[in-house]
């Protein structure tokens, strides 16, 4: 072979390789923005210690269109979870973020403005979560939120140490996911929150629901209260614990509820 064509060749071949390494790249970096078990950006906590342990976890709120069923439903079978809020929401609605906290219920950063923090600068990201932790903590009156949680799950590698920053120090996520800011019939939902509470397991189902819309005060989560009217007392007559992202909680599994690194 022509040594001219035997360059073009070694360039064309290395073009490729330097191609396939871009794409790997890529294909890491997208996997370890939005998947719920990847420890590239930082620990995250996406599941519980035990198969006996259920964590309901609410995104999207205060909604005062949805929340309060939630809570006396809730209350009524004695169940407590954690509700990651919208910061401009908590702004609008302070009274209801309150009794949230009066329940016993754990409340978690969600951002300021539902933002997509993979897209944020260091300053951004701060910006939400400092905002956010200010609203919560106006409502209430009390420590704002120790945990948070990512709008649309999407994290980058300066998220962790701003979590940090803003006197956070877990970031969750989920193990099961239904897709339930989509308009359904509750049976639908039902359905899908069947894959929760299995025994067969080591770990346990931080589950991922929504008691508001990100868009909007007022959005319509009702199907979500009555998929859970049907599986609380399920659940709780078959001898799961509910359990919250709490410090307590957090701080007795932090071995077990956290991916181990690759």
């Amino acid at each position: 072979m022509p040594l001219r064509s035997m360059g073009g060749l070694l360039n064309y071949t290395a073009g490729i390789a330097l191609g396939g390494v871009a794409a790997a790249a890529a294909g890491i970096t997208a996997w370890s923005a939005v998947a719920p078990s990847a420890q590239l950006f930082g620990p995250t906590i996406w599941r519980t210690s035990s198969s006996r342990k259920i964590a309901l976890t609410f995104d999207d709120g205060p909604n005062p269109a949805v929340t309060p069923r939630l809570l006396e439903l809730l209350g009524r079978h004695s169940v407590r979870a954690t509700f990651f809020l919208v910061g401009k929401f908590a702004l609008a609605c302070p009274e209801l973020v309150r009794e949230i906290s009066a329940r016993g219920h754990v409340l978690g950063n969600h951002s300021h403005t539902h933002a997509n923090l993979f897209l944020r600068s260091g300053i951004g990201i701060r910006d939400e979560l400092l905002r956010c932790q200010e609203a919560i903590a106006a409502a209430t009156r009390e420590h704002p939120p120790l945990c948070m949680r990512p709008p649309f799950g999407y994290r980058n590698p300066l998220l962790q140490a701003e979590v940090r920053r803003a006197g956070m120090h877990d970031v969750v996520m989920w193990s099961l996911i239904c897709q339930d800011w989509k308009p359904q019939p509750p049976g639908r939902l039902i359905e899908k929150l069947a894959r929760a509470a299995r025994t067969d397991r080591a770990h346990g189902d931080i589950i991922l629901l929504h008691d508001g819309d990100h868009r909007a005060l007022g959005g319509e989560r009702l199907h979500v209260v009555a998929a859970l009217e049907h599986w609380l007392p399920r659940w709780r007559d078959s001898g799961m614990e509910f359990v919250t992202m709490e410090p307590s909680t957090l701080a007795q599994t932090s071995d077990t509820l956290r991916s181990p690194r690759a």
